[in-house]
């Protein structure tokens, strides 16, 4: 019975290790695929971020007394430029994250990068979360501040600038009273998502837009997709 029992853990122990290392060469794989193709994902890039601030400077210089001529506008300049990768169908939903709450019409939207038109005409503030992504917010109308941990004094942007957030950083931001920007990201998106649903599975728990996020973002990702863009 012992030399039976012995055995038992000796097989268990065997089983346990085996299951380990399998999962730590799956681990590795993994790994090691996410830095290969984080170096190579900067050949997928489409759009530039100054090429967007240009767009967006334009057409606020053409169309800045009205507010939806002015993003209509960017959108059928951005599809112009960039023919079949922009949504031209104007459809706002409500993005709830860090405790800050706007609305967005999502123009472009792939695995490695998005373009939104993002704002608020009744403000509002929270955390921007800290992404794999780098992150360019041009101002169209309106203003935000912001500012890093350790920061004593704020920092303004205004309408024609661009807030870069760089990859891994994170702020405090604040729209004091309205704002409408373009809002370009690049980088790993989908790792976007825990925090940007997180607000509404436990916060305003409204499964509508959660719905309506994961239909436009995750239709215009496989468009992408069968386009050949990552």
């Amino acid at each position: 019975m012992a030399s039976q029992q012995k055995d038992s853990s000796r097989n268990c122990s065997g089983n346990c290790a085996s299951r380990l290392m399998t999962w730590l060469s799956i681990l590795t794989v993994f790994l090691a695929a996410c830095i290969g193709f984080d170096r190579i994902m900067p050949r997928f890039y489409l759009f530039d971020p100054k090429v967007l601030q240009a767009v967006g400077q334009r057409n606020m210089a053409a169309y800045g007394n009205d507010t939806h001529t002015m993003v209509t506008r960017i959108a059928e300049e951005l599809d112009s430029m960039y023919p079949g990768h922009i949504n031209l169908k104007e459809e706002w939903i409500f993005n709830n994250a860090g405790g800050a709450m706007g609305s967005m019409w999502i123009l472009h939207g792939s695995f490695s990068e998005y373009v939104i038109i993002f704002g608020t005409p009744v403000g509002t503030e929270g955390h921007t979360g800290r992404y794999l992504v780098d992150n360019y917010f041009t101002i169209l109308e309106g203003e935000q501040w912001a500012f890093s941990a350790g920061q004593l004094t704020r920092e303004v942007y205004k309408p024609g600038e661009i807030h870069h957030l760089p990859r891994g950083h994170c702020q405090q931001y604040k729209i004091p009273e309205h704002l409408w920007a373009l809002e370009y990201s690049r980088g790993w998106i989908p790792l976007m998502l825990p925090f940007g649903f997180a607000d509404s599975f436990f916060s305003t728990v409204d499964m509508i837009n959660v719905y309506d996020q994961v239909r436009i973002y995750g239709g215009l990702l496989i468009s992408e997709l069968f386009k050949g863009k990552i």
